[in-house]
């Protein structure tokens, strides 16, 4: 059965290339282990494309040749994208969520100049790397360090400082599964509970008999293509419903997230397989705020972010009517993204208060369905699971991740009582650009940390 606002091929088309960057900018790759598309030309360096160098926005005005308007079909793409991770509040409307009057719980610091020199080797190759050159390698935008709380690394690039904000992409996924595990854990969600029982405009949807749990995971069967090289896939239409511009002449398809959502239909059955779809996520955030009346950007406004000890407030973008992107419209600074991942490690205690349910952190961290990861064809991420929107590694340390496109990062390593966070820009969407090298590094910094002792 297909989609009833599905548009005609040629609006689909004039609309996907006019609102690519949109989900580019929020909505990861379906499957990261798809190989990334092949470029007719080298990219530019990291040097090379630095946005500060290529003079993108500057001036009053700027030259023609060097403004970036969200209107563009290319405002998204390499190598505008390196300024537009940084921007995105300048070009587009969004929500803010406030870190609240008081003042900032402070980060110790304590810097290991030794980080720098740490070797691994990338996956699939034979040659030793330092994770100074990774950082280059991999178009990172800027990456802290925490160990015990204190930070050890710090380091910032292209189009941010400490004081700028940088688009999260799917990191704001883990951010949802958390707040919705927040809820399951105070027995304010229940789990078990069908979709469309909590919000009966999804009844007759695909997600009308899916539970709870499964959206958590991902294991919902839906019919739904985030297939960027296919113009006619279900992502184009996502992304025009959820573009916040006035929609063009002729255009009859759903306006917003949640008049999209209500579209998808059913393909195979729920709890089989681990599927990356990022209406799963938006599905939680409209259950989240039907069930505490609170949209995902106040509920983590009040629950978390006012709460932490944030240096910043962040933003979420949002559609036509004011709805938050749930599943990648997150915006906050560096040092911020770290102490989410902190609060993780801490099992939810902040300056010695509690901001989330032990029980939350610990059903992340036990991470999902092995087997029903294992046929998404994740080749690269072999014994990994997904729950509440973190990817588990089950290693040794038994780290756990939240990813998005482009190589935003939160990695978290209880073993070595370490937190990464990172953003970057990296030219290629997909994750499979950057693990090669970026998953290697993040296990070799801990282990350097682990052999340093208790600092």
């Amino acid at each position: 059965m297909p989609n009833s606002g599905r548009m005609g091929s040629h609006h689909l088309t004039t609309v996907a290339a006019k609102l690519a960057g949109v989900l580019l900018a929020a909505t990861p790759i379906m499957a990261t282990a798809q190989a990334p598309s092949p470029q007719t030309t080298p990219p530019l360096s990291a040097a090379q494309s630095d946005p500060v160098r290529l003079g993108w926005m500057v001036g009053a005005p700027p030259p023609a040749d060097k403004v970036i308007r969200f209107s563009d079909p290319d405002y998204f793409t390499f190598p505008k994208l390196r300024w537009t991770v940084c921007h995105f509040r300048q070009l587009m409307p969004t929500l803010n969520v406030a870190r609240g009057p008081g003042a900032p719980i402070p980060l110790a610091r304590r810097l290991d100049a030794a980080i720098d020199a740490v070797s691994f080797t990338p996956m699939g190759s034979n040659q030793a790397m330092t994770w100074a050159q990774s950082l280059d390698a991999n178009y990172t935008d800027g990456v802290v360090i925490l160990h015990n709380g204190v930070v050890v690394y710090e380091r910032y690039a292209g189009c941010l400082d400490e004081a700028g904000q940088h688009g999260a992409m799917s990191v704001t996924k883990s951010v949802t599964g958390l707040l919705g595990e927040i809820l399951v854990a105070e027995g304010k969600l229940d789990e078990t509970a069908r979709v469309g029982t909590l919000v009966p405009e999804l009844k007759d949807s695909a997600f009308g008999d899916a539970t709870i749990r499964q959206l958590l995971e991902m294991t919902t069967g839906l019919r739904y293509s985030e297939d960027y090289k296919d113009p006619n896939a279900d992502v184009w239409t996502y992304s025009a419903a959820g573009n916040p511009l006035p929609k063009p002449e002729g255009y009859t398809g759903p306006n917003g997230y949640f008049e999209y959502l209500q579209t998808v239909r059913k393909a195979g059955e729920h709890g089989q397989a681990f599927g990356y779809r990022t209406i799963n996520t938006d599905a939680l955030g409209w259950v989240i705020t039907r069930v505490t009346r609170q949209s995902v950007a106040t509920l983590l406004q009040t629950r978390l972010w006012s709460r932490m000890g944030a240096e910043q407030d962040a933003y979420y973008t949002v559609d036509s009517v004011g709805t938050p992107f749930a599943g990648g419209g997150l915006n906050l600074g560096l040092r911020d993204l770290a102490r989410i991942g902190q609060l993780m490690l801490d099992d939810g205690v902040v300056n010695g208060r509690r901001l989330a349910p032990k029980a939350a952190i610990d059903r992340i961290r036990a991470g999902g369905d092995k087997a029903a990861f294992a046929r998404s064809g994740y080749t690269d991420l072999k014994g990994w699971s997904y729950r509440g929107m973190w990817w588990i590694t089950h290693n040794a340390d038994g780290a756990y991740m939240a990813r998005g496109v482009h190589g935003q990062s939160i990695y978290v390593d209880p073993a070595a009582h370490m937190v990464i966070a990172r953003f970057g820009s990296h030219p290629v969407a997909s994750n499979t650009a950057n693990d090669a090298t970026s998953l290697p590094a993040f296990q070799a910094v801990a282990d350097h940390l682990m052999g340093l002792g208790p600092r």
